[in-house]
């Protein structure tokens, strides 16, 4: 950790950069009444940056030297301290957000044309008619087809104004014609709720990416659906959850816990504690309730795992989770940008601050993965190593530690073959949905008129599907080696994971990809037991 006055002068600095290139004018250096009169480090940097401005004998992109400056010295304080450009900023913000405007597709670049992958669920597009193949060549008659076009280019047209309307001219294979589309461009959910379906007839599932605006909304309405189909048991996913907002998280708690439970509490830099209760009846307070986390799990889903850990409610499922219990606060810098400065720590229940070590060196922090890996804290609980100071105990008389990330109750290790390490790859990075994406353009009609019953029975995935996707690998990066071997039914059903997901939504993805998933299996299992 460094010392506080490291961390004032450095932003200090920075916020004196900020502002010095805010004002836009020339400054008088001599003026009393200046605004950086009071304090000379402020005064030193907005005269620098003025001297550059208006005096230095070539052109300058002072903005450039302030986003650069501001960096600095934000490496200088802690891991998740974050500048936001302005150019940046409105799609940072779209990523928290539950929604944005626009017709609501995703598509690919085939050649130089823009095709569908498929409606965004609840958009103006799936409402209006638009399917997976089609080709968008022209949007109130502008081309959006030819070498010149960009993917911004495309967003920009495709976006707009809340209401306003767009002519789209669509290439459908079978048609003769280009057909004509007016959209009103309308708010396209963007879900931070995957997946709401039962893994028994007595254990639903829900699956959260992250914590946006909207993500208790999702929730609730997720818990109600299974609920409905006779869920007494949840299983909570929050593996590879990088967080988010923090108040979702704590309404998400409540759900769980009863009233005047403490979800946790945070600690300023003046060591002023703010303290949070569960505060409302619960949906799920008598239900039973398994988390399931992992090495990518962090931030707003240690909250939940914490505060329900904590308070001897449910079952942590799964692997250490990251270990980030900084508290960011978004502060505008007037031109558009942002910074997130970390103003608090938070605590679980029992006292414990989950955020792992950081120093000077940030490279190590985030190759903390790297070191679990090494030390075989993936593969085994035993190796995970935390100091008997950082040792709590839970008001049922549970031990649990502190030091860095949430310990789950039961450990589920982390599956390690080499061939399902590649296909995971190939599954995140996008390799498999581009495949499939080709693969569907082939006979389009055929895969757009399947129902989701008709899915499930065939075989959709054959012998020839996986040579195919051999050799797709084979010519889209030179020297890849597929390996299928035993795993080749594992291939199967990541493949067919991915056309579910371009087909029917994500919901179908991950209920197909999850099957023989070892943490979900371990909770069905626990459930079995406890009947």
């Amino acid at each position: 950790m460094k010392n506080k006055n490291k961390i004032y002068i450095p932003l200090l600095l920075g916020i004196a950069c900020a502002l010095g290139i805010l004002l836009g004018a020339k400054l008088d250096f001599t003026s009393s009444d200046s605004l950086f009169s009071r304090n000379p480090k402020k005064q030193k940097l907005s005269r620098l940056i003025d001297y550059i401005d208006y005096e230095y004998v070539d052109d300058v992109n002072t903005d450039s030297i302030v986003d650069i400056t501001v960096n600095k010295i934000l490496e200088n304080l802690d891991p998740h301290s974050v500048y936001i450009p302005s150019r940046e900023y409105d799609h940072v913000s779209e990523s928290m957000k539950g929604d944005f405007v626009g017709i609501g597709v995703s598509f690919h670049t085939v050649g130089d044309t823009i095709v569908v992958i498929q409606p965004l669920e609840g958009g103006p597009s799936e409402r209006t008619g638009i399917k997976g193949g089609d080709r968008i060549l022209y949007a109130d008659g502008t081309p959006l087809f030819g070498k010149n076009i960009s993917t911004d280019s495309v967003i920009k047209r495709l976006k707009g104004e809340e209401g306003s309307k767009v002519d789209l001219k669509v290439l459908r294979k079978g048609e003769e014609d280009l057909l004509t589309f007016k959209i009103n461009r309308g708010k396209v959910p963007l879900k931070s709720v995957d997946a709401a379906y039962m893994l028994t007839d007595k254990l639903g599932y829900i699956k959260i990416n992250r914590f946006s605006e909207t993500t208790y909304d999702e929730f609730d309405k997720a818990l109600e659906k299974l609920k409905r189909e006779g869920a007494k048991e949840i299983a909570l996913d929050l593996r590879n959850n990088p967080g988010g907002y923090l108040s979702e998280a704590i309404n998400i708690a409540d759900e769980f816990l009863e009233d005047d439970k403490l979800i946790l509490f945070t600690k300023n830099k003046s060591g002023a504690i703010e303290e949070t209760y569960a505060h409302r009846d619960g949906d799920f307070e008598n239900g039973k309730i398994y988390v399931l986390i992992n090495e990518g799990s962090a931030s707003a889903s240690e909250v939940v795992a914490g505060a329900l850990q904590d308070n001897d409610i449910g079952t942590i499922v799964g692997r250490r989770s990251y270990g980030k219990g900084l508290v960011q606060r978004e502060m505008e810098l007037g031109d558009g940008s942002a910074v997130r400065l970390t103003i608090a720590r938070y605590y679980t229940p029992t006292g414990r601050s989950i955020q792992k070590p950081y120093g000077e060196d940030n490279k190590t922090y985030y190759n903390d993965y790297m070191r679990r890996y090494r030390n075989g804290e993936l593969q085994s609980a035993d190796s995970i190593h935390v100091e008997d100071s950082l040792r709590y105990e839970t008001p049922a008389g549970k031990i649990v530690y502190g030091g860095g990330g949430i310990i789950p109750d039961i450990f589920v290790p982390k599956d390690m073959e080499a061939e399902k390490e590649q296909y995971m790859l190939l599954l995140n990075g996008g390799f498999m949905s581009r495949f499939i994406f080709d693969l569907m353009e082939q006979d389009r009609d055929y895969y757009n008129s399947l129902t989701k019953e008709q899915f499930d029975k065939q075989e959709i995935v054959d012998d020839q599907v996986i040579r195919d996707f051999i050799q797709y690998g084979k010519n889209q990066i030179p020297g890849i080696n597929i390996q299928v071997n035993q795993y080749q039914s594992l291939l199967r059903q990541y493949l067919k994971a991915v056309m579910a997901q371009q087909l029917f939504g994500t919901n179908a993805f991950e209920r197909i990809k999850n099957e023989g998933d070892r943490i979900i299996d371990k909770v069905i299992q626990l459930s079995k037991e406890k009947t």
